[in-house]
């Protein structure tokens, strides 16, 4: 299903890419990466309710927990592309949810990881959910790049550290060479000298 996923959206971005020319040309192009990202929802949204009715029918609640975290996935990453096809999907699996509820409390029975995954996917609007994932998703951005800030700056830090320490101990070699050299020539001069 990711792949299928990954494959419709680089179509769309390559299709939103590829604006030029005149407006009439580019309004065409927009009403046509508007209907391939509607074909893109359609065509995840087909494979989530197909894997969620399988899930359904086999009765397994675990596996069911599986395709919700999967939803919860696929949101996350519709979220990054586009917040408004992330939302219609929502409301798709939601209404699919509904729909079903009988089967879904039936299949779920006394597993809290699935009414609890299920509640959250159902008992709030798409807008909100999506929200919460865009929040989500800033933060977790925010943490990543402060983290990588941190992390080169750690590295940085060390690579100073490490070159000063390599300065000291080339300065000390030269040092100590100079010394052997000179206790050396002095000692040649002695021997010369006969003392």
């Amino acid at each position: 299903m990711k792949k299928m996923f990954f494959a419709v959206m680089a179509v769309a971005a390559i299709s939103f890419a590829t604006s030029c020319g005149n407006k009439t040309q580019q309004a065409a192009e927009t009403v046509d990466s508007a209907a391939l990202v509607d074909s893109m929802t359609n065509v995840l949204v087909d494979e989530t309710i197909s894997a969620l009715s399988a899930d359904l029918e086999a009765g397994d609640a675990n596996k069911l927990q599986e395709m919700l975290e999967t939803v919860k996935t696929s949101v996350v990453e519709l979220v990054q592309k586009n917040p408004e096809v992330a939302k219609e999907y929502v409301t798709k699996v939601q209404d699919f949810l509904k729909e079903n509820a009988d089967k879904v409390k039936a299949v779920a029975g006394d597993n809290q990881a699935v009414v609890a995954a299920v509640a959250a996917l159902t008992e709030i609007e798409p807008a909100q959910i999506v929200s919460s994932f865009v929040e989500n998703v800033g933060d977790a951005a925010t943490e990543a790049k402060d983290a990588a800030v941190d992390a080169a700056s750690q590295k940085v830090e060390e690579s100073k550290a490490a070159a000063e320490q390599k300065v000291e101990e080339t300065k000390e070699a030269a040092k100590q060479k100079a010394s052997d050299a000179i206790d050396n020539a002095a000692a040649s001069a002695k021997s010369k000298l006969g003392l």
